[in-house]
């Protein structure tokens, strides 16, 4: 019988340790978003705010993905499996960069001394 009573006893802990975690989570998520509305205020040039908003936003689903998905009691292959995702994601967002800074697809003006073609209306 005692064995029985300190098994329900170790779960209730168990649970009440986990809920802990969730409501300190929760708690940081909150005060985050309110850091989020804050900055916001405080009109920042636009690289440093959408920086912070960056950084803010990756703090806070790094908690979402790490406590409440449980992510951060996974395996290793799944934890390499989201890098890997991440590392694909980044050079994605990297390819605009490469391609306007080379130069290709950008299109220069014709010569202002070049001749254009007269205005014509689709209506004549």
């Amino acid at each position: 019988m005692t064995s029985d009573h300190a098994a329900t006893s170790d779960h209730a802990a168990d649970i009440d340790r986990h809920v802990r975690v969730y409501i300190t989570v929760f708690v940081a998520l909150m005060v985050l978003t309110i850091v989020t509305v804050a900055i916001s205020y405080l009109h920042l040039p636009l690289p440093i705010a959408v920086g912070v908003a960056l950084l803010v936003a990756t703090v806070k689903g790094s908690l979402v993905a790490g406590y409440f998905m449980h992510l951060i009691s996974e395996k290793r292959l799944i934890l390499a499996v989201l890098v890997l995702t991440v590392a694909f994601f980044v050079v994605l967002l990297a390819l605009p960069v490469f391609t306007v800074s080379d130069g290709y697809g950008i299109h220069e003006a014709p010569p202002s001394d070049a001749p254009t073609a007269p205005a014509t209306s689709p209506h004549q």
